[in-house]
């Protein structure tokens, strides 16, 4: 998902933002017109978006390509649930990450060990080893945990509470977002799928069906080439995303606090593993469980009604958010598989990987991007821009228009053929527009919602919805090769076109919880 920056949010113990702003030259303009610290924090998250979108370009289609295609020869069934784990668990960890970085070492630390893991991870997958296949992905997960919900806190924390500039700093941010996802298919798919590069890679006496670890490993040299500058771009940060200075009984409590989380979190994975079922059966139950116990145990806190309504607000944009995800997210999944197996790759001619279409949503992002906010400002004159829960309803009509355009193709194709790359460029057209309704504004949204004590948590809340998502959207790329396609996508349409009454329905009465908040 080629997204948008997280917020910057306050520190819940110290009312303060990480990363204090008051270090940084109030007039710093050295990378066109913005503090010369976010070129860093720009080309870091660029290329760690580049290893990030490219490895997930080719991570399924590899799982389920043929062992004499040099692939591991899973099912659909077997690879779809793990591909779900993987990307759910990219997002869950960053509730940790981002703890450990309000906590105990700092956004900047955090990020650059994060990186490592990151780089690490990739390096792993370049051998064709199962046990080096799972110790990548772990890694990995760990890594973005790390990284990912710190990097955009320290772009806020380039800029003082009333730079003018803090937004369209995010916004030069997410250009560096959407561009290493763009250029990442094109790059790693071309080295992991393409005739040409295996035609390379035999008439140089190198085995072509090793290519899907060149994918993998030009993913890992796009990491590492992204610590490389962010190490030696760290003067331009100040004293941005530094350790938090605590108390020496706050820090020792914290210590004990995080080697008892990890010693928990070490003994239900080695009874995961131990369990005769697969681990990927266990959290289809487990995951759902998670924003279920959340909540429970938030609306037994004391609140006061004006609260309490907020809070129920968040729980509507949660269970949105989470469909829309389960859809959107199938991009790497089911998406991804009908472009290699129904889809005609060539143009002219030329033959092109089926992973290079993971690149049209990101593409299209940089396209219409500025199109909707330009839409919502002109909108927001006349007082007509939509409410959040009208946005959020658009998303999932859009996620929904999307499958059912790919349900179409599917019975176009049949079960032998091919169909044109167009009709999943207009799947992508359909669910960037989904993804531009929603996502942006739902972050914003449910921070503005959040009770002042739980502001943090709303963070969490948000990579939950996108988690379950995640995880859902693997469940359903595990029947891809059990059922008819045109079923499989017009049933994931026509859930999200139910949800999209629903949330139609639930408007104003999503509104009146909201209260004064817009």
């Amino acid at each position: 998902m080629p997204e948008t920056p997280d917020l910057e949010i306050a520190d819940p113990a110290t009312g303060t933002h990480a990363g204090n702003a008051a270090t940084v030259p109030a007039l710093d303009t050295r990378f066109f017109g913005h503090p010369r610290g976010l070129s860093t924090l720009f080309f870091t998250e660029m290329w760690e978006r580049f290893s990030f979108y490219g490895m997930r370009a080719i991570l399924l289609l590899f799982m389920t390509a043929a062992v004499t295609e040099g692939g591991l020869g899973w099912s659909a069934a077997k690879a779809g649930p793990i591909y779900g784990l993987y990307a759910s668990m990219v997002y869950l960890t960053a509730l940790p990450g981002g703890w450990i970085a309000d906590r105990l070492i700092g956004q900047r630390r955090s990020v650059l060990i994060g990186g490592i893991l990151i780089a690490l991870g990739h390096v792993s997958l370049t051998f064709h080893l199962l046990p080096a296949f799972f110790l990548g992905l772990f890694l990995i997960v760990a890594g973005t945990g790390l990284l990912k919900p710190n990097i955009s806190t320290m772009v806020g924390g380039l800029y003082g509470p009333e730079d003018a500039r803090r937004d369209a700093g995010f916004s030069v941010f997410y250009m560096g977002i959407n561009l290493g996802a763009f250029v990442a298919p094109l790059v790693c798919g071309f080295l992991g799928q393409s005739v040409q590069f295996r035609g390379f890679l035999q008439s140089h006496g190198f085995n072509p069906l090793n290519s899907w670890h060149w994918g993998f490993g030009a993913a890992a040299v796009g990491m590492t080439l992204g610590l490389i500058q962010y190490v030696l771009g760290g003067r331009h940060l100040a004293r941005t995303g530094l350790a938090p200075a605590t108390p020496p009984e706050t820090r020792a409590r914290d210590l004990r606090n995080f080697g008892i989380g990890a010693a928990v979190i070490a003994v239900l994975a080695i009874v995961l593993w131990l369990l005769p079922v697969p681990v990927t059966t266990v959290m289809r139950y487990l995951l759902p469980l998670l924003p279920v116990a959340y909540f429970a145990y938030l609306f037994s806190q004391p609140w006061t009604p004006e609260e309490r309504k907020h809070l129920w607000a968040i729980v509507a944009f949660f269970l949105f958010a989470a469909l829309f995800w389960s859809a959107f997210e199938q991009a790497g999944s089911t998406l991804n598989l009908f472009a290699q197996r129904f889809t005609r790759t060539s143009i002219f001619g030329f033959q092109f990987p089926p992973s290079w279409l993971q690149a049209v949503n990101s593409a299209f992002v940089w396209m219409f991007a500025p199109v909707f906010a330009w839409l919502w400002i002109a909108l927001g004159r006349r007082r007509l821009e939509p409410s959040s829960p009208a946005k959020f309803s658009y998303g999932l009509f859009f996620a929904g228009a999307g499958f059912l355009v790919v349900a179409f193709a599917a019975l176009a194709a049949g079960p032998q053929g091919r169909v044109s790359p167009l009709w999943l460029v207009t799947v992508y057209l359909l669910h960037t527009f989904g993804e531009l309704c929603l996502s942006p504004v739902g972050l914003s949204t449910m921070t503005k919602l959040a009770p002042g004590r739980v502001v943090s948590q709303m963070m969490g809340i948000w990579f939950l919805a996108d988690s379950l998502g995640n995880f859902i959207g693997g469940q359903v790329a595990s029947v891809f090769e059990k059922f008819p396609l045109p079923w499989i996508f017009g049933s994931v349409a026509g859930v999200c076109m139910v949800f999209t009454l629903v949330a139609v329905a639930l408007i104003r009465p999503v509104k009146r919880l909201m209260g004064e908040v817009h």
